[in-house]
Parts: C-alpha cells; sequence; structure tokens
C-alpha cells in the first residue's frame, strides 16, 4: 500500500508520462530520419530495415536489464540515467558517417523504449492495486510519442537535415532528463530503503519469479497485444497500397488514424480493469480479436468498407488488452515488477521487431496478403486457449489466485 498523497502520485505519473512519451519520440526517430540516411548511403532494403529496426530490438532487450535495476535501485535515479544514456547515444548520432556507426549509435538510441520498464515499476509504486490499472494505462498513453515523431520530425529534418533533427532529440530528452530529476522524488518503496538502510536484495531474489509460467504466459499476451498491434501499425499501410491501390498520403492518414486513437485508448483500458478486473478484459480482448483476425484473415480479403472498421476494432481491443497485462503485473508480483513487466515489455517489444519480417516472409513465399492476419489469428488463439485452460486449472486449485 502506498503511504503517498494523491497529490504526490499524481505528480509522479505525470512526469512519468511525459518522459515517457519523449523516449518514444526518440525511439522512432528513425523511422523518419532514415529515410534520408538511406539515400545518403544508397542502402539497400534489408540494410534500412535493420538500421530502422536496431532501436526496437534493442530497446525491447534491455527492458528486463532496466527493470531489474529500477526494483534494486529505484525508479527515478534509473529512469534519469536511461534517459541521459539515450540522449547522448542519439546526439552522437549525428556525427555519424557509416553504416557500422549508425548501427551502434542504435544500440544506444534503443535505450530509450527500454524506459518503458523503467516508468512501470516507478509509477507502480505511488499507486495502489485499486488504482494501478489505470495509472498504468495512462503511462502508457506515452506511447502516442511516436505519432509526435512522425508528425514534427519530417519538418525539421527538411529545414535542418537528420543529423541536426536527431541533435535537437537528443537535446529534448536530456532537457526531460534533468526535469524529471529535479521534479521527481524517489518512490515509497525506494524512499523506505534508504531510510531504514536496508540491504539490497540478491539478484537471485529479483529474478526468481522469472521461472513461473504465469509470467511468461503473461509475456504471450503482450507478444500479441503490443507486438502485434506495433506490426500492424507498421505493415498497414504497404498492407492498404497493395491491396486497396491506396496512394501513399492516404495509406499514412489511415496508419496514423489506427495508431493514435488506440495508444489513448490504452489508458480507458487500465480504467476498466481496475473496474472490471483484468481477466475480464483480457477474455473480451482476446475473443473479440479472434473473430476480427478471422475476418480478416479471408484468402479472397474483404470489401475496404468491411477493412477498416474491423482493423480499427481489432486495434481498439488490442489497446486495452495492453493495459489489462500490465495490471496483472503488480497485483500478482509486487515486489518484483521490474523485473517481471521487463521481461513481458521485452517479449512485447520482440514482437513488434519479428513480426513485421514475418509477414514480408509469408507475403512473399505465398503471394497471400492476407497471411498477416493468419499469423494474428493464430496468437490470439493460442493465447486464448492457453489463458482459459490456466485459469480453469487455477480456480479448481485456489479460486482466488487464478489470473
Amino acid at each position: 500500500m502506498t503511504t503517498t498523497s494523491p497529490r504526490e502520485s499524481r505528480h509522479a505519473l505525470s512526469l512519468s508520462t511525459f518522459a515517457f512519451t519523449i523516449c518514444f519520440a526518440v525511439w522512432t526517430i528513425f523511422s523518419i530520419i532514415g529515410i534520408q540516411i538511406k539515400q545518403q548511403l544508397d542502402l539497400t532494403e534489408t540494410q534500412f530495415g535493420l538500421l530502422v529496426g536496431m532501436p526496437i530490438l534493442t530497446g525491447s532487450l534491455v527492458r528486463i536489464v532496466l527493470g531489474v535495476l529500477t526494483d534494486r535501485l529505484g525508479g527515478r535515479v534509473v529512469y534519469a540515467m536511461t534517459m541521459l544514456a539515450a540522449a547522448l547515444a542519439t546526439f552522437l548520432l549525428g556525427w555519424a558517417t557509416t553504416y557500422p556507426q549508425m548501427l551502434l549509435a542504435a544500440l544506444g538510441v534503443g535505450l530509450a523504449g527500454g524506459s518503458f520498464a523503467v516508468g512501470v515499476a516507478y509509477v507502480s509504486r505511488f499507486f495502489d492495486g485499486t488504482r494501478q490499472g489505470t495509472a498504468l494505462g495512462i503511462f502508457g498513453v506515452g506511447n502516442v510519442g511516436a505519432a509526435l515523431t512522425k508528425f514534427v520530425a519530417p519538418f525539421v529534418m527538411v529545414a535542418v537535415g537528420w543529423q541536426a533533427t536527431a541533435q535537437i532529440w537528443a537535446a529534448a530528452l536530456a532537457v526531460t532528463a534533468a526535469l524529471f530529476w529535479f521534479l521527481s522524488k524517489d518512490d515509497p518503496v525506494t524512499a523506505a530503503r534508504h531510510s531504514e538502510k536496508a540491504p539490497l536484495r540478491s539478484l537471485k531474489a529479483e529474478l526468481a519469479p522469472l521461472k513461473n509460467l504465469q509470467v511468461w504466459r503473461f509475456s504471450a499476451y503482450y507478444f500479441f497485444s503490443f507486438g502485434g498491434f506495433v506490426a500492424l501499425a507498421l505493415w498497414l499501410p504497404h498492407y492498404l497500397i497493395g491491396v486497396y491501390g491506396f496512394d501513399v498520403k492516404t495509406a499514412g492518414m489511415v496508419g496514423a488514424a489506427y495508431s493514435i486513437p488506440a495508444s489513448i485508448f490504452r489508458a480507458y483500458g487500465g480504467v476498466l480493469s481496475d473496474r472490471l478486473g483484468a481477466r475480464v478484459v483480457m477474455y473480451w480482448t482476446l475473443v473479440v480479436s479472434a473473430v476480427a483476425a478471422a475476418i480478416l484473415a479471408i484468402p479472397a480479403g474483404v470489401p475496404v468498407t468491411a477493412f477498416l472498421p474491423v482493423i480499427f476494432v481489432l486495434g481498439f481491443f488490442m489497446s486495452l488488452g495492453k493495459a489489462a497485462v500490465y495490471k496483472h503485473i503488480p497485483t500478482y508480483y509486487p515486489g518484483n515488477v521490474g523485473a517481471v513487466g521487463g521481461l513481458v515489455g521485452m517479449i512485447g517489444g520482440l514482437g513488434g521487431f519479428v513480426l513485421p519480417l514475418l509477414f514480408g516472409w509469408l507475403k512473399q513465399e505465398t503471394g497471400l496478403w492476407s497471411t498477416c492476419f493468419m499469423v494474428i489469428l493464430a496468437l490470439v488463439v493460442g493465447c486464448l486457449i492457453w489463458m482459459h485452460a490456466s485459469i480453469r486449472r487455477m480456480d479448481r486449485a485456489t479460486p482466488l489466485q487464478a489470473a
């Protein structure tokens, strides 16, 4: 139970969400500046894909490390240091002249995406169990930082070039880190540990929950709800152009219309998880998503007038599912939110990296555009079966512990 006042809790949430928004804007910067870099270095499509995907990959892999560090050292210091390290890498990116140098810088830029695991562990400690879902849902709205980059960075890049754009984004992140450090305070758990001079738990104790199958089940949910969502957001403009003959501008606008509201609805998913329970929200997410994916997976395709509403329904329920997954974590692993949340976030982020590659390979091998939705359907059905079987088994054993 938190010992902070509601005002302090809201302050921590507001600061963390703002910081995560800027982190997410930096994390996705290659989606814009990568266009000029590709032209400058005459990169192949494969080289370009690796450059754009590198921060996504490293930002996912580092989440478990940052999550454990947050549990041990506290979110305030880890959040600030993560932002400063990512800002330095992004600034140095502007001085890179060769492809290997840019890949190396991209590794550091990826730290900005790892901040999600830090923020989840930090924010959750300011709220009790009845409000954690809402708080973490609001924090997750920071995903709109990607839209901030997509809307603003093109104009900046045209005006001053990609190098200066990277350095401006780096400066914004460094200023955010400083603001966060000076305006934030230690979470209640870390503050109590400092006042009592309690020793740190062993690394073995920090990582102990990761051997639980339940944690990996939550990771599978997030692989679908977050990884699948990111993958579709990246793939959708290409799909609309290839299947329905949309022009690039229209396809891009539809893609943005899919991404932005679904990120914002994550907060609503947190509210519903607090009110109805995360399990109920996950059931609705998986059932409705299965129906939507089944419709979209029809090999012959569906008319665009049917495709657009169905894809928006799918995105909406995915956003609810993202929030529901993270409602589970502080409920069942309150002392290990960093480690468990880091692992779950890592698996979800890997989904956003791996699935677009799988979509492209299946389209190339089969010639069917709808194979991407066949993959989504297989994922959601697998999660639904695993969830239902696990809950049935746990209900029979210890009803109050099922999730």
